[in-house]
């Protein structure tokens, strides 16, 4: 398996002062898997173009170490019209050079963390075989569960004076504040979100902090107009493929939406890849920047997302976790078996939570995947979907129970073959290649069509069986597919299971 590096990745990797600690662990996973890691020619005379000679020779050396690619595959008139389209100096140039390389199948996948050139993979249509670092390793956590050291991930609720402030993980913070650990051994009565490994390791930590009216913002230029926010005052994760930033991220906006805040901020130094990443990872969910915050150093930006009710139906994550109930309505069901596995906030009465920590993927993800033979495939951005857990071990009537509230993000129904179609699901779904692979080929006359989707809401406990959603005539009949539910139905469900209706804007 050759595994395509971007020069960036090269460069943080080999940099002589650790950077991007994430590196490290995608390097570990390569080599555990014996990829065979590889570098173009391109980025040689990009690494030979740095200002710093002593750089140029370092890099020389260790570059040695990667199988470098003999030859280029030859131009094609897809990749002809990506230069046309997509190409504005040199670099853009160079990095569809390195993007030819997995469209001409000359190496198996190109991991990049540049958002041009997924886009242009997009274009391509070989997204599949390009990943970011985070994807990537999403994929190999999924496909070698065996392999990962990560066995029970957890989010907790913990006292910070419970929490080593000398684990490595928190160096980053006191080498940008001085004075984090006074800060940190202040809080000890406080409540922060953390996910250890099994061997205790923190892999993920959030505090975030309620700030009314009256908060001083006088260090933040522009100065904050008067408002009620949420703060994400401490926010690290590190990738391991958990997608343990959605999760964290979920809670931030859980936390905003609970104290019916009218904005969320962050304050952050982008300095490390890390952090770049981080800022990606909020810009995607509605983030934008503001300004920037006085240190007496050097400056910090000042992120903040608008958290006022409104949806955004061309992309419901600008405005997530907010729905609207104008969009079409769909109820599809869902077997136990996968049930919790994508929705562990949906766990039910009569099973186990420890059976459920979030040591998956699609545990953690906001964004998720749903695979259906549907013959409504009539589905749209921003429509709803209830997800109806079918029967357990007793009468449907009782045990099949509407459990949890997504929107749509995006429909895929042209998929080419088995191997882009596993492509496609593999880093959302409970299922294995295996798994997906069977799916498949089930039944060649009615292949599988996906559905990505937002997860917003879990119902709270009890649950509307099937025998009071027809009573309440929320639905005539068990749904067998995406089955329309109508707009007098769905606040029928909201007002029945006594919801929270706070997300809804309408």
């Amino acid at each position: 398996m050759k595994i395509l590096l971007d020069t960036n990745i090269i460069i943080h990797r080999e940099a002589s002062r650790v950077i991007n600690e994430d590196i490290g662990i995608l390097f570990n996973w390569i080599d555990k898997l014996k990829y065979e890691k590889c570098i173009h020619p391109v980025s040689i005379q990009e690494i030979q173009k740095h200002k710093d000679e002593k750089v140029v020779k370092s890099m020389e050396i260790k570059v040695k170490s990667y199988n470098l690619l003999k030859t280029e595959s030859p131009e094609t008139a897809e990749i002809i019209h990506i230069r046309d389209t997509f190409d504005n100096n040199e670099n853009d140039s160079y990095d569809t050079s390195l993007l030819k390389e997995v469209y001409n199948n000359r190496v198996d996948f190109f991991i990049s963390e540049d958002r041009k050139i997924h886009k242009k993979a997009d274009a391509l249509g070989i997204s599949e075989k390009v990943f970011t670092i985070e994807s990537f390793l999403e994929k190999v956590t999924s496909e070698n569960p065996n392999l990962t050291d990560y066995k029970t991930l957890a989010v907790k609720k913990e006292y910070f004076g419970n929490i080593d402030v000398d684990d490595s993980f928190f160096d980053s913070f006191k080498e940008d504040y001085p004075g984090f650990e006074k800060w940190f051994n202040r809080k000890a009565d406080n409540i922060a979100y953390v996910c250890k490994s099994e061997s205790g390791d923190i892999l993920a930590f959030l505090y975030v902090k309620i700030e009314d009216e009256t908060e001083d913002y006088s260090d933040i230029k522009p100065e904050f107009p008067k408002k009620k926010r949420l703060k994400i005052g401490t926010f690290k994760v590190v990738l391991n493929g958990f997608k343990l930033g959605e999760r964290f991220l979920k809670i931030a906006f859980d936390n905003a939406l609970k104290n019916n805040v009218d904005e969320i901020y962050v304050t952050i130094f982008p300095k490390r890849t890390g952090q770049i990443l981080l800022i990606k990872l909020l810009m995607d969910w509605g983030f934008y920047k503001y300004g920037e915050k006085d240190n007496k150093t050097e400056n910090e930006r000042v992120y903040v997302r608008d958290f006022s009710p409104k949806f955004d139906v061309s992309d419901p994550r600008k405005t997530y976790p907010y729905i609207s109930k104008n969009n079409n309505i769909h109820i599809v069901p869902i077997y136990p078996e996968y049930h919790t596995e994508l929705f562990p906030d949906s766990i039910l009465n009569n099973e186990s939570p420890d059976d459920f920590t979030e040591n998956e993927p699609h545990r953690n993800a906001i964004r998720k995947v749903y695979i259906s033979r549907s013959f409504n495939r009539n589905l749209k951005r921003g429509d709803l979907i209830v997800f109806y857990r079918t029967k357990t071990d007793g009468p449907a009537y009782y045990t099949s129970v509407a459990t949890t509230i997504g929107i749509v993000s995006d429909v895929i129904v042209n998929i080419r073959d088995e191997e882009h179609f596993i492509g496609l699901c593999r880093k959302r779904s409970v299922f294995s290649d295996k798994e997906l692979a069977k799916y498949w080929n089930y039944n060649p006359k009615n292949r599988p069509f996906i559905v990505n989707f937002y997860y917003i809401y879990s119902f709270p406990m009890p649950r509307i069986n099937l025998k009071q959603l027809k009573e309440l005539r929320i639905i005539a009949n068990a749904p067998r597919g995406f089955d329309p539910m109508t707009k007098q139905g769905f606040e029928t469900l909201i007002k029945e299971s006594n919801a929270d209706e706070s997300f809804i804007i309408d």
